[in-house]
C-alpha cells in the first residue's frame, strides 16, 4: 500500500495501539538510534531521554498503577 491508503492505514493501526506497546515501541525506536543507548546493557544506563521513555513503558507496563 502507497500513499495516501498506506498513510491512513498506519495512523489507524497506531491509533488501535495499546499504550504499553505504544510506549515499548517508542522506547525502541529512540534506542536503536540513539547512540548513548545502543551499547547500553540495560535500558536504565541509556540517555536521559531513553529512560523516560523506558520509564513510560514501565508505567504502562504496570498499568499506570504506583
Amino acid at each position: 500500500m502507497t500513499g495516501r491508503r498506506g498513510t491512513r492505514l498506519q495512523a489507524a493501526v497506531r491509533q488501535a495501539e495499546l499504550p504499553m506497546l505504544r510506549a515499548y515501541r517508542l522506547w525502541f525506536e529512540h534506542a536503536r538510534k540513539c547512540a548513548e543507548c545502543k551499547p547500553a546493557s540495560k535500558a536504565m544506563d541509556g540517555c536521559e531521554n531513553g529512560q523516560g521513555l523506558w520509564g513510560a513503558y514501565r508505567h504502562a507496563y504496570d498499568g499506570g498503577a504506583g
